[in-house]
């Protein structure tokens, strides 16, 4: 009988020993913070990870002393199943229950970009594949997809002139494979769309949306009213000048449509040769009237001009300085000094 409750006690000891451990060990892990001072870290949740997994990455991270007892914590919670899938900010200076409640609770990163005027598509698809929100390819071809088109209401083969510059927090896609860069792509050019519209809403007359005849007009002229001068001041008169040249008949003659048509692979130098071709669709040197599309995304100070058009009888333009004002003329004569004056300030370096 003695021996009997020896081993009982024993065993009771033993029992309250591995509870006292088992205390210590979570009362360690939960007031202890893998690093002091802690340094903010970027993780990624893939869509439909394990509990586990994402555990073990925290730990090989440092962001969580141990993977085993971060995954207890989350199952005594009950929130092993509530993981959100993204990008969260996170710090190895948190306690374990602050990390799981950001993954939980907390909302993903939303990245900052500026997409600045005056860029084509392939430029914005390239600034926005350097900041890892979506890829070259998937961007193309949501924005050249017929019925992301038909959907958004634009009537030509691209979005080119819909994807309207602005600052943007995005979110990057949750896992890296085909299906989601796909719709992530999908995503921020609709997002790009939207905006346009809504910002374009303000703009038209009557704050009623045009006739697919007036929009193309001016969605074409406000994207080379943009290429054409930074100055919003000088806006509505480069407008007033393409309207003239259009009612006389007059090619437009404007550079930036034939580079566009150049396409990616412009090199910055444009040769005689190439305002001489009559092949490049964008050319309005030798192509009457308008391109037949936008050459660029542009602000609402172009839109608003190209709809509103300066009153004049200006035919022709030269910047003064490169990047500068310009100087408007009524006929050829006063345009060719315009130009070597032009010419002069430029070899003189103003």
């Amino acid at each position: 009988m003695k021996t009997m409750l020896r081993i009982l006690s024993l065993a009771l000891l033993l029992i309250l020993a591995a509870c006292g451990w088992l205390w210590h060990e979570a009362h360690v892990f939960l007031h202890t913070a893998p690093e002091t001072p802690g340094r903010e870290m970027l993780f990624d949740v893939p869509q439909g990870a394990r509990f586990a997994q994402v555990a073990a990455a925290l730990a090989q991270k440092g962001l969580v002393t141990d993977a085993r007892k971060f995954s207890l914590l989350a199952r005594y919670k009950k929130w092993d199943n509530r993981l959100q899938a993204g990008r969260f900010a996170l710090n190895s200076g948190w306690l374990p229950e602050k990390v799981l409640d950001m993954l939980v609770n907390g909302r993903p990163v939303l990245f900052r970009i500026t997409v600045p005027e005056g860029l084509s598509w392939w430029q914005t698809a390239r600034l926005l594949e350097e900041a890892g929100l979506v890829r070259f390819a998937d961007f193309r071809d949501v924005i050249t997809d017929p019925a992301f088109l038909r959907h958004y209401g634009i009537p030509f083969a691209t979005a080119e002139g819909f994807l309207m510059p602005d600052t943007y927090l995005l979110k990057k896609a949750d896992a890296p494979d085909d299906a989601r860069f796909k719709a992530q792509a999908r995503a921020v050019a609709g997002r790009m769309v939207d905006n346009f519209w809504r910002k374009a809403a303000k703009v038209w007359p009557g704050n009623s949306k045009p006739k697919v005849q007036d929009l193309k007009q001016w969605v074409i002229l406000a994207s080379v009213v943009e290429k054409e001068t930074a100055l919003d001041a000088e806006r509505p008169r480069v407008a007033g000048v393409y309207k003239n040249r259009l009612a006389r008949k007059m090619p437009l003659q404007a550079d930036p449509t034939v580079i566009y048509g150049l396409g990616p692979g412009f090199d910055g130098n444009l040769r005689r040769k190439d305002l001489d071709d009559p092949a490049n669709l964008y050319n309005t040197y030798q192509r009457p009237g308008l391109p037949p599309g936008p050459i660029s995304s542009f602000g609402t100070t172009a839109l608003a001009a190209a709809v509103n058009p300066e009153a004049h009888d200006f035919l022709y333009f030269v910047a003064k300085t490169d990047g500068g004002e310009h100087a408007f003329s009524t006929n050829l004569a006063d345009h060719n000094r315009a130009v070597r004056q032009y010419l002069r300030n430029r070899r003189s370096g103003r």
